[in-house]
């Protein structure tokens, strides 16, 4: 059985799984990764507001969190993404 099969049982929008497994497939051993909206809407075909509309879905489901990174110059950066351990989500 899949490690996502718990994805598929939750109410969720189409769109929230299909950014939930993105993020997954490139998430390092730490559970984080860091593509920019642009980035996860051009490879999934989704619009960027679609995008930020599935991030919100994911953290209300405490699927994921997210912290804004910056650059060193102090303007904004991309978002890191940490996946939340299934064992841990509340």
């Amino acid at each position: 059985m899949s490690r996502l099969t718990f994805l598929y049982q939750m109410d969720l929008p189409h769109r929230a799984v299909a950014v939930y497994t993105y993020l997954h497939d490139r998430a390092n051993k730490n559970g984080e990764c860091w593509p920019s909206v642009n980035k996860i809407a051009g490879d999934i075909k989704l619009s960027p507001a679609t995008v930020r509309r599935a991030i919100k879905d994911l953290k209300n489901a405490k699927l994921i969190t997210t912290k804004q990174r910056y650059r060193s110059n102090g303007e904004k950066s991309s978002l890191l993404f940490k996946i939340i351990p299934v064992n841990l989500r509340l």
